[in-house]
């Protein structure tokens, strides 16, 4: 903490409050907020992510440029959709924006026959235009295929028994004899992948990708053993073919088994949340700050497991440096752990309000929470409450 109260320096550091907000949007109207309560502060925006959607647009803050490209949806129909090329020359996709709930053509698809041929598609023309380092953000996937369906788009043919090709589609994977990897593009053998995500699951079992994250795709209860001995039967052939065991690894359960398929290319896994903080040079900007303020959709015992407020935290408290939350609304069963990393944690609903309002209203609720928090936190440091408003 550098500043003294004339020059306090504050750092905002949101993720997107999911269906609200974006990162960006919450950050600036938090700082709408805090410039109201502290006029004379310098104030720094960094909008977060964790690997979820928002996770492109975090990356691309700190400079780059997006592309739009065409695609396969999960359901199979073409469409469009964002990539970014960063400072530094390195591609970002995030998953969300190619295989997402935001499809609605993809999400009125059986669950059993989506596939992630799109983000193939894009990491193929990420490749195309020169970039050797891709970092893929698997949040908010809604296919459950293993990535097998980008590994087909990259050059991959699955076979039956007969030896005649299947598609990647979930509901196909138990028929799978070999994966022949020889069409493979062979730019991915000079390519670094990074798979950026907070889930830790395996590929398969009672912790794995279908069972635990399944039935909010849409599988069913009675489809769940047939999905996850698919991705096991994928597994067994996939890793014979790549020379590599991944299923059980950490992650590989991440974004439908598309964690996975990665490793198999030789991606290493990173929390989303950190790379965004190093892409941001975070802490470069935590070294010299007096106050952070982060805050997310819903904060909650998750919100400890990596999340984007978690993240900013651990770091500020690296440089000593406090950090309060406001989010759209906080379990109260949650506050005492919540309550042992941030400095106060507070929801933005001043009154009782429907979900759907405080929605709809974030953007002005969350301004002025903030703004109230800002007071709180300034009179702490002029210790006579009487604000400087």
């Amino acid at each position: 903490m550098a500043s003294g109260i004339a020059n306090a320096s504050i750092v905002i550091a949101p993720d997107s409050f999911k269906g609200s907000l974006t990162a960006l949007q919450a950050a600036r109207a938090m700082q709408r907020g805090v410039v109201r309560a502290v006029p004379s502060a310098e104030v720094r925006l960094y909008p977060m992510a964790d690997g979820g959607e928002g996770t492109l647009d975090a990356l691309l803050h700190a400079g780059g440029s997006r592309h739009t490209v065409q695609v396969r949806g999960a359901g199979g129909a073409a469409k469009t959709a964002c990539i970014g090329v960063l400072q530094d020359g390195a591609g970002a996709i995030e998953v969300a924006e190619v295989v997402g709930m935001t499809d609605n053509a993809a999400m009125a698809t059986p669950v059993g026959e989506r596939t992630s041929a799109g983000v193939g598609d894009a990491i193929r023309a990420l490749l195309d235009l020169g970039c050797r380092r891709i970092h893929i953000a698997l949040g908010g996937s809604i296919t459950n295929d293993g990535g097998a369906g980008m590994l087909v788009a990259l050059g991959a043919r699955l076979l039956d028994c007969n030896g005649q090709e299947i598609s990647a589609a979930p509901a196909d994977l138990c028929r799978l004899a070999a994966v022949d990897v020889r069409a493979m593009d062979a730019r991915l053998l000079d390519c670094e992948l990074l798979g950026m995500s907070d889930v830790d699951n395996p590929l398969t079992g009672d912790q794995g990708a279908t069972r635990i994250f399944g039935p909010q795709k849409g599988v069913l209860p009675e489809q769940v053993a047939t999905l996850d001995a698919g991705l096991a039967n994928l597994a067994t052939h996939a890793e014979s073919s790549f020379h590599r065991a991944a299923h059980t690894l950490p992650g590989s359960g991440a974004a439908g088994g598309l964690g996975f398929a990665l490793m198999l290319l030789g991606a290493v896994m990173r929390s989303g949340a950190e790379v965004v903080s190093d892409l941001l040079h975070l802490d470069s900007a935590l070294a010299s700050a007096d106050w952070v303020l982060t805050g997310e959709g819903r904060s909650d015992l998750q919100t400890l497991r990596g999340k984007a407020p978690f993240a900013v935290c651990q770091r500020a408290r690296q440089h000593g440096v406090p950090v309060s939350l406001i989010s759209g609304s906080v379990e109260e069963s949650a506050l005492p752990a919540l309550g042992k990393h941030f400095a106060g944690c507070f929801s933005i609903m001043s009154r009782p309000m429907t979900l759907q309002v405080a929605m709809t209203d974030a953007e002005r609720l969350l301004e002025h929470a903030a703004e109230q928090v800002a007071r709180l936190w300034m009179a702490g440091r002029t210790g006579d409450g009487s604000g400087w408003g």
